[in-house]
């Protein structure tokens, strides 16, 4: 099975808000996409593809809304693509902008990938959905670019700023729904094109933004930098290893046996592979319970007891030796620091 990677939690929140706008129950995608609606409490948690896009399958199937992903575009934020917002609000042009998106959507999610061609007097804007659904990748393409158009007029304090045109790969929605298209983007919008693609005239990126600040776009990248060296460490197994692990220890629960059966594969089986790419279930354990309890002491005003429970720890004391082993302090000592 073709995995599909992983979603940041800031690109989840933009359907969620999107969804509670249209009164559909969060709550109950969460259950059945298999998700724990914890997730949108931190900050830069990740969330598995496969359940990204059931949550936009079943969220479409609430609906009935056929332009469902452009409509989620109006709810877009600077922190919709994580660092990457941040980072392109600091830019000093919108082609400045434009250029940064390649380089670190990743951080965003492995929904798709962004190619920038120049055309002559035209810059080529072309995204490529990785998601396999139909509905759903349709939904996510209409998503992407309402939200990059909305975004861009927002960082250039310019509502009239527009496309030369869009091309959408999937079928007109029919005449009638067309004119959202057109009305939003406010420039011809061709369906069934041979690629997804936003055509923008170059005298568009000169466009000044309203929040240059050099300085901030550097650090922000350099720690855009960091996170994409953590995340290229993990394979596509690991990662959705550690999701679920994630999504168990928030339940007080290690079961490697429960982990294999969400990632469809029997515990031998995922053993043998963890241990073909060099690391143990053991390992993946105690790296995410260890970044989860830094989190919680830091973030939260749990006790330590209670902390010890929730990651899964059968005595307190285990969890002090543990956490003294990989920092050197204990917890009470390390959230002391922290409060400082």
């Amino acid at each position: 099975m073709k995995t599909l990677g992983t979603a940041s939690v800031a690109a989840l929140r933009q359907y969620v808000r999107a969804a509670k706008s249209a009164g559909v129950n969060t709550g109950e995608l969460f259950v059945k996409a298999g998700m724990d609606a914890k997730i949108l409490e931190t900050d830069d948690g990740r969330i598995d593809g496969e359940q990204f896009q059931d949550f936009i399958r079943l969220l479409s199937e609430q609906t009935g809304n056929p332009i469902l992903g452009l409509e989620t575009g109006d709810f877009v934020q600077p922190g919709s693509w994580s660092v990457l917002g941040y980072i392109t609000m600091s830019c000093a042009t919108l082609g400045e902008a434009v250029a940064r998106i390649a380089p670190f959507e990743k951080l965003v999610g492995d929904m798709g990938t962004t190619h920038l061609t120049d055309s002559g007097d035209h810059i080529k804007l072309t995204w490529a959905c990785n998601y396999t659904d139909p509905v759903v990748s349709l939904h996510m393409v209409d998503n992407v670019f309402a939200s990059w158009i909305n975004y861009a007029r927002w960082m250039a304090d310019n509502n009239t700023a527009s496309p030369v045109e869009v091309l959408l790969k999937h079928p007109s929605p029919g005449p009638e729904l067309e004119t959202a298209y057109t009305e939003r983007w406010r420039c011809p919008v061709r369906f069934n094109a041979k690629k997804d693609t936003i055509v923008l005239h170059k005298d568009l990126l000169n466009t000044p933004l309203r929040h240059p600040d050099p300085l901030l776009r550097k650090t922000l990248e350099a720690h855009a930098l960091s996170q994409l060296a953590s995340l290229d460490t993990d394979t596509a197994l690991t990662t959705r290893v550690k999701h679920s692990i994630r999504k168990q220890l928030m339940h007080g629960i290690t079961r490697q046996d429960m982990v294999a059966d969400n990632l469809g594969m029997t515990s031998r089986t995922l053993q043998r592979k963890l241990s073909q790419e060099g690391v143990s279930y053991q390992q993946l354990l105690d790296e995410v319970r260890q970044v989860m309890a830094e989190d919680f002491l830091t973030n939260s005003d749990l006790g330590i007891p209670e902390i010890a429970l929730r990651l899964g720890y059968s005595e307190t004391t285990s969890f002090h030796r543990k956490f003294k082993a990989e920092t050197g302090k204990t917890p009470g000592e390390f959230r002391q620091l922290k409060a400082v």
